[in-house]
C-alpha cells in the first residue's frame, strides 16, 4: 500500500475512533436501514466504500488489519457478491464453522494468538482440560484450517486471523 493510501486509511480510522469515543462507550454503530439515505461517512466509511463498488443487489466483505499479541501481522480481505453467496451451497463451510462451536477451541485459539504455541503450554491453561482433550481440540482446529501445526508449535495461519476475528465479532451481535 502506498504512503498516500495508508495515510488516508489512518485518517479514516482516526475519524471512526473519534465517533466511537463520542458515543460514550457504545460498542457498535446502529445498523443502517433503507430509511437512512444519508449515512454518516465518519461512521459508515467502509459500508459506503463497498456500496460504491458493488452492483445491486450488493456484496459482503471481510476485511481487517491486525497485529496480534504474539507479534503476527495480518492484512486481509475477502469479498463476494450477494447473488453468488445466496446461490452457493453452504454445506462446505459447516466443518470450518463447527470447529469454532466449542468454547475450549475458542479459548485455545485465543491463547495461540497470544503466543502460547505448544500443546504443553496450552495444557497448562487452567480449566482447558487434559492433555488428551487438548490434543483432540487441536486436531479439530487443524483439520478445519484454523490452526497450522509447525512441528511442536501451533499457529493461526495468517490468512485465517482476520476471518477468525470477524467470526468472533459477528458472534457478539
Amino acid at each position: 500500500m502506498d504512503a498516500e493510501r495508508w495515510t488516508a486509511l489512518e485518517e479514516r480510522v482516526a475519524a471512526l475512533e473519534r465517533v466511537v469515543t463520542r458515543r460514550a462507550g457504545a460498542e457498535t454503530s446502529p445498523p443502517p436501514t433503507s430509511s437512512e439515505p444519508d449515512l454518516d461517512p465518519e461512521v459508515f466509511w467502509a459500508l459506503l466504500g463497498l456500496g460504491a463498488r458493488a452492483a445491486d443487489p450488493g456484496a459482503v466483505m471481510v476485511v481487517g488489519s491486525v497485529a496480534t499479541p504474539s507479534g503476527q501481522t495480518a492484512r486481509w480481505q475477502l469479498g463476494a457478491g450477494t447473488d453468488d453467496l445466496l446461490a452457493d451451497e453452504w454445506d462446505g463451510v459447516a466443518e470450518r464453522l463447527a470447529a469454532l462451536g466449542h468454547p475450549v477451541r475458542l479459548r485455545l485459539l485465543r491463547h495461540v494468538l497470544h503466543g502460547r504455541s505448544t500443546a504443553r503450554e496450552l495444557t497448562e491453561v487452567e480449566g482447558i482440560g487434559t492433555s488428551g482433550q487438548v490434543y483432540h481440540h487441536l486436531r479439530q482446529l487443524t483439520a478445519a484450517g484454523w490452526l497450522r501445526n509447525r512441528g511442536s508449535h501451533y499457529e493461526v495461519p495468517v490468512e485465517s486471523v482476520v476471518p477468525l476475528l470477524t467470526t468472533v465479532l459477528g458472534g457478539r451481535r
